[in-house]
Order: structure tokens, then sequence, then C-alpha cells
């Protein structure tokens, strides 16, 4: 919702300041999003005068002007690149140190093809005033030359932009907004009363409500004799000021009611609607010409407004281009009515049509509105463009249906925790248009007709918490008692958080896929059961619960490498399903790498980029494991998985073999051809639900952190051991010989070929060294190093490779 000061100030008088106001509005949950004042930011701007405009010595297209800018100086060197730029013309100047928005750079003195420009001339499009780039702005000649450009022009109108949350439909328009900003004592409200037209003749055109569920109320009158021509000045200033094209008087109105006073408004060529009106539902084929140019294609479940021609209007979203106003209009048919909210939005998302109208009327416009808005549109038409009305025409109910609240006043303490004086709570009710009556604990009130939100004791006290001011709600901490606080997250939902922000930090993205399959991929992946097929799948592919995460991620990946995105890292944390009973579903973390999105950026490599491989999968793995807090001493890396991954480039992560976390390597070939999917591609799963419990350890002891003051020492390791021989063996040896020294040891390195004896391999390590007393000398490190070298030996066969 857009509206500026001077219009705000119609219905508000106030002399607030506009940055107080816009911080007002936010309080009360009216939020600004963008405050615009021209006149601040073109302040630097001046008027000023071309003396003369040379050709450049040096480019064709640039003048070089003097420029008088009205301060008693010298003129001042512009080089300047519009066609227009001559002498004697009057534009806008900007100095050195100017910001220009249209272009989004600060200005300074510079040298353009060896000539010194000391500013700018501007065009309108540099100003964003509007769209026009062709040449710098022409001002008349009796411009006063010195004067600030937009106090000249006058810009000094701040623009508010607020974001209005969807119950609160009477602040679409700006009276509405005036009246939430004098309750909270930012100024006065002006309303001073719609009276009625008198009616000099009856209404000939009659109106029939067939559903009165789809439209309780509609008004209508008759004004003969207009003159539909443009708006006048002040009219067409406030539509442009919030981005609207003024079109003629007779639309004008409509939309300056629509912003004006929420009350959106339809206006008919009389001499165009054949016969009487009558509201109903669109029949089966029945087409609109509508006024934004595009036909639409109507059914049964719309509310249309038809004459005896067709369809004439969509009822509350926009009207039809058959009966619209032109400048030849001499009869207008100015129709107020209200529509069902809920068949207006299903109407409006059903076609696509966002109009301001179908805005309001889906939130729901003040009922008691609907004929002093007639009443107000025909003023404004007589006013503007003349004419005779005739007498008004209602039909259904024009006031919509009382509200009483018992009110408590005890409730804004309960409830708040404010303690508000019940003056001030009667003050800010009644400025907002409640009507209240008794004097005791309990307040009768009222709820006025534009306050569709309100239904309860609790919007009562959100009123005047908001109005008496929110940041007066005392911080108070919740009782905790002796009790400890219970967890807010179960166990399984902290893993899978956990599981996500571990994947993410591995640069991985995360994917949200179909929680359905098709058979034949729920069959490659250990599903493709008769419980976990879809009794009404929504689609021919999408038949079966998913077995596994992997067929989604690979179908993602493919359809971004079809598209040109080859690497990628995706991964996804989601439910997956053995059977059709509860114990068979499990929250699982899976993803796919492939291209040259490896993991090894996060450790050691001199190679550059690299391809992803069974190891990238395997630390991934291992990572969301261990964030989701399973005992990782306790972990088996067993060789091969199952059936969809390549059997000599995969392996399974277990706690004995019947206790199975997941599986992690590359995929099988003929499981890519089946997917149609190109690879190679690396992939990981691992079953959350399977991590056992931590078991609760009681102690007294408050956990410590321990952080060494001492300097770690890393030593590197490669060792020559048997091509069977696990690197886990390695590991678990090196971490055996020092535990309370021998903080870490990793596997950066498995090597086979040139150099290495056949049924060999080099499995490198490295081992870091935290002392906890004193720092290491050398004569320690190597004999730590030494026992290392030792163990493995002793327990894998290894040798230290030379």
């Amino acid at each position: 919702m857009k509206f500026t000061l001077s219009w705000l100030k119609d219905h508000l008088d106030t002399d607030e300041p506009v940055e107080k106001l816009a911080d007002k509005l936010t309080m009360i949950g009216l939020e600004v999003e963008h405050l615009e004042d021209k006149a601040k930011l073109l302040a630097p701007y001046r008027i000023a005068r071309v003396v003369s405009a040379e050709q450049h010595p040096n480019a064709d297209r640039l003048r070089v002007c003097m420029v008088d800018t009205g301060d008693g100086g010298a003129p001042v060197q512009v080089v300047c690149g519009a066609p227009n730029a001559r002498a004697g013309l009057v534009s806008v100047f900007s100095p050195p140190g100017t910001y220009i928005p249209g272009k989004n750079i600060t200005l300074s003195v510079g040298t353009i093809r060896g000539v010194e420009s000391r500013g700018m001339l501007c065009s309108a499009a540099e100003l964003q005033i509007s769209d026009d780039h062709d040449g710098i702005m022409e001002l008349p000649a009796d411009a006063p030359i010195g004067k600030p450009y937009a106090e000249w022009a006058g810009l000094g109108d701040p623009l508010f932009e607020i974001n209005l949350t969807p119950n609160r439909q009477d602040c679409t328009g700006v009276h509405g907004i005036a009246r939430d900003l004098a309750a909270a004592d930012m100024g006065k409200l002006k309303d001073p009363g719609i009276k009625p037209v008198k009616g000099e003749l009856p209404c000939p055109v009659k109106v029939t409500v067939e559903d009165d569920k789809l439209c309780p109320g509609f008004a209508l009158r008759l004004v003969r004799g207009v003159r539909n021509g443009p708006s006048p000045t002040w009219l067409q200033q406030r539509l442009t000021s919030i981005g609207l094209r003024p079109i003629n008087a007779l639309v004008d109105i409509t939309n300056y009611m629509t912003f004006d006073r929420a009350r959106p408004l339809h206006v008919f060529d009389a001499k165009k609607v054949k016969g009487n009106l009558v509201v109903r539902r669109a029949r089966d084929g029945e087409t609109l010409l509508a006024l934004d140019g595009r036909t639409y294609t109507l059914d049964p479940t719309m509310c249309v407004i038809a004459d005896d021609s067709g369809v004439e209007s969509l009822a509350g979203i926009m009207g039809g281009e058959a009966s619209g106003c032109d400048s030849t209009t001499t009869d207008v048919l100015i129709e107020s009515a209200l529509w069902n909210e809920i068949n207006i939005a299903q109407t409006g998302r059903k076609l696509g049509i966002n109009s301001d109208a179908r805005y309001r009327f889906e939130r729901g416009v003040d009922p008691a509105f609907m004929v002093p808005g007639l009443e107000m549109a025909t003023k404004l038409v007589l006013e503007l463009c003349g004419g005779t009305p005739s007498e008004k025409m209602v039909v259904g109910n024009p006031y919509g249906d009382d509200r009483i609240i018992d009110f408590p006043v005890g409730e804004v303490k309960r409830l708040a925790g404010i303690d508000v004086p019940l003056p001030e709570m009667r003050r800010i009710l009644t400025h907002l248009g409640f009507v209240l009556a008794g004097t005791g604990a309990v307040l009768k009130v009222a709820v006025p007709s534009w306050r569709t939100d309100v239904h309860g004791k609790a919007d009562l006290v959100e009123e005047v918490v908001r109005m008496y001011g929110v940041d007066k709600v005392p911080m108070t901490p919740f009782e905790r008692g002796d009790a400890p606080r219970k967890p807010v997250l179960t166990p399984l939902q902290l893993r899978t958080r956990r599981a996500k922000r571990a994947l993410a930090a591995r640069g991985m993205v995360e994917a949200v896929t179909w929680s359905f399959i098709s058979k034949p991929a729920a069959e490659l992946f250990g599903g493709g059961k008769a419980e976990l097929a879809l009794a009404n799948p929504i689609a021919a592919d999408l038949s079966d619960m998913r077995p596994s995460l992997l067929p989604g991620l690979i179908a993602t990946a493919q359809a971004n490498a079809d598209r040109g995105f080859g690497d990628a890292a995706i991964f996804e944390v989601g439910q997956i399903f053995k059977g059709d009973r509860p114990e068979d579903q499990f929250v699982a973390a899976g993803g796919i790498r492939r291209g040259i999105a490896s993991s090894k950026g996060l450790g050691r490599h001199w190679t550059g980029s690299q391809a992803a491989n069974a190891y990238d999968a395997k630390a991934d793995a291992l990572a969301v494991l261990a964030a989701a807090g399973a005992p990782m001493a306790s972990l088996q890396i067993v060789a091969g998985g199952p059936a969809w991954m390549h059997p000599g480039r995969s392996g399974t992560i277990q706690m004995g073999p019947q206790n199975v976390l997941g599986h992690f390597g590359e995929l099988h070939p003929r499981t890519l051809e089946a997917l149609k999917a190109d690879g190679p591609l690396i992939a990981f799963e691992v079953i959350l639900d399977r991590i056992p419990a931590a078991k609760a350890k009681p102690t007294r002891a408050k956990p410590v952190l321990e952080l060494s003051a001492f300097q770690p020492v890393s030593r590197d390791f490669a060792f020559i051991v048997d091509r069977k021989v696990k690197a886990g063996d390695i590991v678990r040896a090196a971490q055996g010989v020092d535990k309370k020294l021998i903080s870490d040891v990793t596997v950066f390195d498995v090597y086979e070929g040139k150099g290495i004896e056949d049924g060999k391999k080099s499995v490198a390590i490295a081992v870091t060294l935290q002392p906890r007393d004193k720092t290491m000398t050398d004569e320690e490190i190597d004999a730590v190093a030494a026992k290392i070298t030792a163990d493995i030996a002793k327990k894998t066969g290894g040798t230290l490779r030379g």
C-alpha cells in the first residue's frame, strides 16, 4: 500500500515529522517497507542555464558546456553527451559529490577525452523522475536559476510504502491509515461525514441478485449528461504519486476511491448496458473481454454482473471492455457492492487476475460504507464531470452484522503484562471507532463495521497494546521452578537438524524431492512392495513410496546436468519407507556428488580440482553420523554395499552385522542406466533412526572444555601394507599408542601402482599430538613416532615407506 504525506494529510491533521510518522506506523503494526523523500534525495540539484555549448575537441558526440549555476560565481565547465545540449537551455545541474540515483554513482570531478568536467547536466531518468533518458531535462526559460530543483518542481511530498497483514483490510485505504495514526496520538482524524446526494430522477436500471451469499449487498446509481475528460491536476497527481496511470475522470474517480477509502467501485457506460442488470453465477463457456485486454473463459463457480446481452463484469475483480467508459461516455452507472470474500479469492486465483479490487474484496471491505461510498463517488462525478444523478437503488443488506464483545479491562494486564489506565484504553478504542458502554470491570464494546478482523476480547487487547506501545511490554522471564526445563525438540528432530547443518557445512545444497517415485525405481532400491503402492497416484511415475532418498536426488542431479550444471553436491534429510508399518518408516540422510563437486577442498590435496569419489561419500556419511551423535569409535566400515552400489567402490557402515547404519560409494552403472542418469555419481545414505541413543551417565561433575595452552604437533606417516589390510586398522593401531597424547589420526592418501609391489598398497596417515603439560622436544616427538611405527608394524605388518 502506497500513499504520500499530502494524501495522508487530507485525512489527518498533523505536524509530526515524516520520520516520526514512519516509526509510529511500524510500531502500530503497519510496517513501513520504504520511505522515499525525493526532496531530500534531490536537495543538491540546482536549476542552471547553459551559457555556451561548444564541440568537444576530441569527440564528435560530446559538447563542452559552460553552465551558470546561479551561485554568483564563474560558469562551471561540464562535458555533456546529450543531443539537446545547447546555449540558452535551462536544465538541472548536479555538482561533484552528488549521488545520482538513476546511475547509482556518486559524481566526482573527472576528465573526459582530455577535457575536465566539474559536474553533470541531468536527464529525468537519472533523477528517477521518469523513464525519459533521450536528453537532459529542459525546463521553462523563466525557471529561477540557482533554486533547488525539487523545491521548484514540487517534489517535496514523501512517499510511504507499508506492508499490510491480510487482516487489516481497513488500512488498504489512506483514511483507515489516518484513523490508526490518530489513535496513536499522531494527529487528529478529519472525518466530516458524507452527505447523501439527492436523486433528480428514478434509476431506470433494475438489479436482481440471484444468490445473496455471493453478493450480500448491491447499490447502483445513474448519472446522466456527464463530460468524461481528463482528471483535474490534483487527482492525477494523487494517482501518479503511487504509480497509477490516469485514464479519464470517471475511471480515475474509481481508482481514487479504491486507495482513499478502501472502497472499490465500478462504472458502466449506461448506453452500452442492454436492459437490466443481474448478479448471477457464470455459465459454462461464457467469456469476458476484460479491461486488461484479455479474454477470460468463465465457469459456474464465478460470480458475474450481466445484462440482457451477456456478462458485463467479473464481480469484484475487473470490469468488461464492452461497457467501459471512454471519452464518448455521457451517461454512467456507478456500482458499489459487497462480494463474498472466498469466492473473490478463488475466482481471482483461478483466472490469474491480481487487481486492486480483488486485493480488497478478498480481505473484506467495510459493509456499512457500501452506500456512503456510492454517495461520495457520485459527488466526485458531479464535481468533475457534471451531470444529473438518479435516485440510488440498494439491494440486500448494506450494513453487515452487529458485533458486541464483553471486554474485561483486566485482560490487558493478564495477556500483555502492562498496566494501561482505563481512560487511555477508552481513548484508544474510541479513536479506533469502537463504541464503549459501561463503567465497571467489564465493558460492552461494539465493533466498527470496518474491523472485520476483531471477534473477541483478545483482539481488543491487541488493539490497546499496539497503540499504547508494544515497546512498553515488560521483558518477563519464564518461571522455571526447581525442575529442569524439558527439551523442546525430540532426539530425532535434533539429529535431523544437526545432519542438515553438517552437510551444508561440507558445501552441499539441500534439496526437497517427492516422497513418491516410480515402481521400477522403487524396485531398484529394494522397494516396489504392494503395500507401498499408492491407491491414487498423482502421476504414473509417482506411484510408490520411496524406499530410499537416492532416486529423487539422482533425478535432481540429472535435471541440473541437462541444463548445463554438471557439477552437483546435493543432499536431503527425509523419510523413507521399507514397509507400511510405523516401525518400517525411517528418517534418513542421503547425498549425491557429481563431477568436481568433491569434498577434498576441506582437507589436503595437491592436484587442484578433483572428481568426487567414494572417499568423499564416506566422509559425508561419517560427518552426518558424528553430528547426529553416533558412537564413532564403535563404527565398522565393511567393503561392499547394496545392489545399487558399485561392488568394488562402495562400503557399508555398521555397528555389527545386525545394525547397518548406511552405505556409501559409487552408484552401479546399471542403476544409472535404469534411471537414465549420466555417471559416475557418488552417493551415501545413512538412517538416523538406527543410531543408538546416548546412555545417560550420572555424574555430579560439570563438563569442562579443556583447551591446551601448548601448540599441537602433526606428523605424517606412509606405511606399505598388504592390500587386504584395512585403513581403519592402521588408524586404530596409531590411536592406541598414547590415547592422552594423540588427539587425532586421519587417512589422507591411499596409493597403489608404480613403485609399490603387487598385492601391496601405501596408506598415509596424519597424526596430531596435543601435549597437555609442556611443549614437546624433538626427542620426545621422535620417540612417539618410533612407537607408532613399531605398533603398526606389529599389528598390521606395515613398514614405513621410504
